[in-house]
C-alpha cells in the first residue's frame, strides 16, 4: 500500500512510548495505593499455581511495605523481558522460520493461489479466519499459536486490496471471542468453573451459541471495513504506513511440487503441535521446537544450502526485534504492580464495590471488575486464580448463579483481551504488522463496545434463564 498524497497527518500512539509511560504510570501508583495482599494457597489441581483465599485481604504490616526506588521501573523492564522470555524467543524464531519459508517461495506461491481463487469473495478469508481461530481459543485456549500467521495474512490482504488492520483483526477478534465464550479452554474457564465448584465444561452448549453470536457481530465488523479499504484505499486507517517493503510478492509465484512439499510440512508442523497441545500438554518449548524443525526442513527440501540458510534466518528474526522488546516491555508493568504490593489492593477495593447489588447488577458489575483486572493481570488462567476466588463467594452473596459468575469472568478476561495494551502479544503483533496502536484503538474499540454490550444482555439473560439455558 502506497502512501496518501492527500497531506492529511494522522495522530499516531507510538506502542513502546505508550508502555514505557503506563510501566512509569504503575510505578507512581505504588507510592500512592495502599499496600495490601491476600493469603494464597496451592491449587488442588496444580500445586504450582495458588489461588487467593476469599475474605483474605488484609494491609501488608510496615515492617513488610516496600518503597520502590525511583529507577526501578527501569528494572521491572528487564524483568518483564526475562518474564517474558518463551514468547520474546517464539517471536525471534517465527520471523526467521517465516523468513524461510518465504525464501522458499512456498508461502507466496500459495497466497498467491489463494489471492486469485477468493481475490473477489474477500468474506470466504474473514469469515473462514474468524471461525477456524475462535474455534482454536474456544477449545484448547489458542493464541501464541496464531503469531507466525501473522505475516503471511498481512501479506495475503494487502494482495486482496485490504490493509494490515484486517489481517490483524482477522486473528485477534475471534482470539478475544474464543477465550471470551470459551467451552473448554483449559487455561481460562476449566480453571474458573473448578473453583466455582462447577462440573468441568458444563454449559458447553450454550456457550457455542453465544460464540456464534459473538464471532457474527466480528464478521460484520471487520468485512465491513474491509470492503471500505477495498472500495477507496485512503480510507484505511494504515494509509500513511509504508508495506512497500516486507510484504511484496516475488515475481517466481508458481506452486511447484517441492514448494507443495513446504506448506505440506507447515501445515502437518502446526497439526502436530494443536494435537500435542489438547492432548500432551504442550505449550510454547514444542512450539518451538516444531517450528524451528519446520524452517529447517523447509530450507533442505528448497535447496537454500547452509549459507543462506542462516543468512535468511538472522535476517528474519532481526526483523522481529520492534515486537519482541515491546513484548518484553508490556509484561514489565504487572511486575511493577507486584513488586510494589498494590495488585491485590486493587482487585479487593472494585470487588469490593459489588457487595449489597442485587443479582442483575452484580453480574454486570462482574464484567466490568474482570475487565479492569485483565488490565492488570493480562493473563488468563492468571487472573482466574485471583479473582475468581473472590467473585464466586461474591455470587453467592449477591444472588448471581456461579455459572454466570464464570461468564462475567470469561467476558471480562477475552473480550478486552484484543484491546489492552498489557497483551504483550497483541502489542508485539502489532509491531510486526507495523500498526501504531491508536489505529489499532479505532480498530476495535468500537467492535469492542458492541461485543461488550451483547455480553451485558447475555449476563442478564443468564441470571433469569440459566437453568432453561443449559447453565447448572
Amino acid at each position: 500500500m502506497t502512501k496518501p498524497t492527500t497531506g492529511k497527518k494522522r495522530w499516531v500512539i507510538d506502542s513502546l512510548v505508550l508502555i514505557f509511560s503506563i510501566i512509569v504510570v504503575a510505578q507512581l501508583l505504588t507510592y500512592a495505593v495502599p499496600q495490601g495482599k491476600f493469603e494464597r494457597v496451592p491449587y488442588p489441581k496444580n500445586p504450582a499455581r495458588e489461588m487467593v483465599v476469599p475474605g483474605s485481604y488484609a494491609s501488608v504490616a510496615e515492617a513488610d511495605q516496600v518503597t520502590l526506588m525511583p529507577w526501578h521501573f527501569l528494572t521491572a523492564v528487564i524483568k518483564g523481558l526475562e518474564a517474558a522470555h518463551e514468547i520474546v524467543f517464539l517471536v525471534f524464531l517465527v520471523g526467521g522460520v517465516i523468513a524461510l519459508l518465504r525464501a522458499t517461495g512456498a508461502i507466496d506461491a500459495f497466497l498467491h493461489t489463494a489471492v486469485a481463487k477468493l481475490g473477489g469473495s474477500p468474506w470466504i478469508l474473514i469469515g473462514g479466519c474468524l471461525l477456524l481461530f475462535g474455534l482454536g481459543s474456544w477449545t484448547i485456549g489458542m493464541g501464541e499459536e496464531y503469531v507466525p500467521l501473522i505475516p503471511i495474512l498481512v501479506t495475503m490482504s494487502l494482495a486482496m486490496k485490504m490493509d494490515a488492520l484486517v489481517a490483524m483483526g482477522m486473528i485477534w477478534v475471534p482470539y478475544g471471542i474464543g477465550w471470551a465464550c470459551a467451552g473448554t479452554n483449559p487455561f481460562g474457564i476449566l480453571i474458573a468453573q473448578d473453583i466455582a465448584g462447577l462440573a468441568p465444561t458444563s454449559g458447553w452448549p450454550f456457550r457455542l451459541g453465544i460464540l456464534v453470536i459473538f464471532l457474527a457481530v466480528g464478521f460484520h465488523h471487520v468485512y465491513r471495513y474491509a470492503r471500505k479499504v477495498q472500495k477507496n484505499p485512503e480510507l484505511s486507517l494504515v494509509a500513511d504506513v509504508d508495506y512497500s517493503k516486507g510484504f511484496e510478492a516475488p515475481a517466481d509465484v508458481t506452486l511447484t511440487l517441492p514448494r507443495l512439499g513446504i506448506l505440506a510440512v507447515f501445515v502437518l508442523g502446526i497439526v502436530g503441535f494443536v494435537f500435542g497441545a489438547s492432548t500432551q500438554g504442550w505449550y510454547i518449548g514444542e512450539l518451538l521446537t516444531i517450528f524451528l524443525g519446520v524452517g529447517l526442513l523447509a530450507a533442505f527440501i528448497g535447496r537454500l544450502g547452509a549459507v543462506r540458510t542462516s543468512k535468511t534466518f538472522i535476517d528474519g528474526a532481526s526483523e522481529m526485534t520492534a515486537a519482541a522488546l515491546i513484548i518484553g516491555f508490556a509484561r514489565a508493568i504487572e511486575v511493577v504492580l507486584n513488586d510494589g504490593q498494590i495488585i491485590d489492593t486493587v482487585i479487593h477495593s472494585i470487588a469490593g464495590l459489588l457487595e449489597g447489588a442485587g443479582p442483575d447488577v452484580a453480574a454486570v458489575g462482574m464484567l466490568a471488575v474482570q475487565s479492569v483486572c485483565n488490565f492488570f493481570i493480562p493473563s488468563g488462567s492468571g487472573q482466574a486464580f485471583v479473582t475468581m476466588p473472590i467473585m464466586s463467594p461474591l455470587a453467592t452473596i449477591t444472588g448471581v448463579p456461579q455459572q454466570v459468575a464464570v461468564l462475567a469472568y470469561q467476558f471480562g478476561d477475552g473480550l478486552s483481551n484484543m484491546l489492552i495494551p498489557t497483551n504483550a502479544l497483541v502489542m508485539g503483533t502489532l509491531a510486526l504488522g507495523r500498526i501504531p496502536y491508536g489505529r489499532w484503538l479505532r480498530f476495535a474499540a468500537p467492535l469492542l463496545a458492541k461485543l461488550l454490550l451483547v455480553a451485558v444482555i447475555v449476563l442478564v439473560v443468564a441470571v433469569h434463564m440459566g437453568d432453561s439455558l443449559g447453565l447448572y
